[in-house]
């Protein structure tokens, strides 16, 4: 492997780094359509034309929403090379049953574990409903109840993701949802791993797809025949699966419109090189992934790059991970504490790693970021693999007014108004106030006609309780 890390440098000293900031979020987020030149292929070959990733978004969704089933078959057999049928569409009950009887028990007491850890956190969160009552009669209420039915996206393509899986569905479970659609690509990665196939088991979550990409985001939001369309699609994906997402948005509603990890690490001279090496590797493997290293001593900056190299060297995908760094990573020389917070609070990132001596007061001056993680001992993969909150979050600086997926994006609010007469009497000159300056004269009347002012109301007095 190569022992050189050509990985950009910026020192705000000198440089003012913001562009180059810009240009990097901007092309990681979805209007910068990063393809790989194997999907280009793949677009010419399925297509017959280069057509660019939004165009051919709308062309799957449009075929699955007009032709259903069969277009869905048709574009997962193009697209992922895989023969699937209407009949093994779904993984039926009894190979999910073989799975988790098959699967290791250590995987199984993993995933125990930390399902309890996800259902404590957002069980904790979980909105309730709230009830005021009004001085003169009758009350508000907030009334929050789950979705009927939400689908979860979770990648197959190059590795499996069971963690997807945990910290997609069981949210929605805490919140109640009683019917959960799961949906995978047809691969040894997808839904026809067995770890995918035995949680699927474990969390009672019985429906699991052999489907993928732009198209099964279209199935889950339109409907085909043997999968009904859900209310929500939540989870992760390439560049596809996240355009796709946007194009049915208002058809069904969707978490975010994710673009690749990304991860700002803030370092001060307590922090350990090989600590910080680890966790910008660790986005840096998703491939594309972006990591961002932030700090005032220049030491770290070194010591960091050393490992880099040292521990890329052991990684199972330090290839990709050395073009992720290439490509999308920067290493940040500031002035002082207070300049990387501004510059931290600036990218907005999905994953904010404050691996510095006071963390808690560093978190307070960078209010933008999907997830903070505080000190030396709390790494990025404990988010999201084991700790609670869900590792589904905002990038490409959406943090700026997005959040992470949590259980109470699973649940739909309602106001609920009850009052009586003498609550409404109360209310009735404002109310017509309103009316008059807006000129909404079937508003006021529908108060006068109650409150005996109206002769529409004329001799109805007996009803006007």
């Amino acid at each position: 492997m190569n022992s050189q890390l050509n990985i950009r440098r910026l020192d705000t000293s000198r440089d003012s780094g913001l562009r180059a900031l810009e240009e990097l979020r901007a092309r990681l987020s979805p209007r910068g359509d990063i393809v790989s030149e194997a999907g280009r292929r793949k677009t010419l070959e399925v297509f017959g034309e280069a057509l660019a990733p939004r165009q051919v978004v709308e062309r799957i969704c449009g075929d699955v929403r007009t032709r259903g089933l069969s277009a869905l078959l048709d574009y997962t057999q193009k697209l992922d090379g895989s023969q699937v049928s209407a009949e093994s569409l779904r993984v039926s009950s009894a190979d999910l049953a073989a799975a988790h009887a098959a699967i290791d028990p250590k995987f199984l007491a993993a995933v125990r574990r930390i399902r309890q850890n996800i259902l404590d956190f957002q069980t904790a969160i979980l909105h309730r409903d709230v009830r005021l009552e009004r001085p003169h009669g009758g009350y508000l209420r907030q009334r929050y109840l789950p979705l009927a039915r939400v689908g979860c996206c979770v990648p197959g393509g190059a590795a499996s993701y069971p963690s997807t899986v945990l910290m997609t569905a069981v949210p929605a479970q805490a919140a109640g949802v009683p019917e959960i659609a799961v949906v995978a690509p047809p691969t040894k990665f997808g839904a026809d791993s067995p770890y995918i196939r035995a949680l699927c088991h474990e969390l009672g979550t019985k429906e699991l797809y052999r489907i993928g990409g732009a198209q099964g985001v279209a199935a889950l939001a339109y409907g085909v025949e043997g999968i009904t369309r859900v209310d929500k699609i939540v989870g992760p994906g390439n560049l596809f699966v996240a355009l796709a997402k946007q194009h049915v948005y208002g058809d069904v509603d969707i978490d975010s419109i994710a673009g690749p990890s990304e991860v700002v690490v803030v370092a001060d001279s307590t922090a350990r090189a090989d600590f910080i090496a680890s966790d910008m590797l660790a986005q840096a493997e998703h491939s594309p992934g972006s990591s961002i290293l932030i700090t005032w001593d220049a030491r770290v900056l070194d010591g960091c790059q050393a490992e880099l190299v040292r521990q890329m060297a052991t990684l199972e995908r330090g290839d990709l991970a050395r073009a992720a760094l290439e490509e999308y990573g920067l290493m940040i020389l500031v002035r002082d504490a207070d300049e990387a917070c501004r510059l931290a609070d600036m990218i907005a990132p999905e994953h904010l790693h404050l691996d510095v001596e006071s963390p808690e007061a560093l978190l307070e001056k960078i209010p933008h970021a999907g997830a903070a993680f505080l000190g030396h001992y709390t790494p990025v993969a404990l988010g999201d693999y084991a700790a609670g909150p869900s590792h589904v979050l905002p990038t490409g600086g959406t943090a700026r007014f997005a959040s992470g997926l949590c259980a109470n994006d699973f649940l739909r609010r309602t106001s609920v108004i009850s009052t009586t007469k003498a609550g409404l009497a109360a209310l009735a000159d404002d109310v017509r106030t309103l009316a008059d300056v807006e000129g909404l004269t079937a508003h006021r009347a529908s108060v006068d006609v109650r409150m005996g002012k109206s002769e529409w109301g004329m001799g109805n007095e007996k009803h006007g309780t």
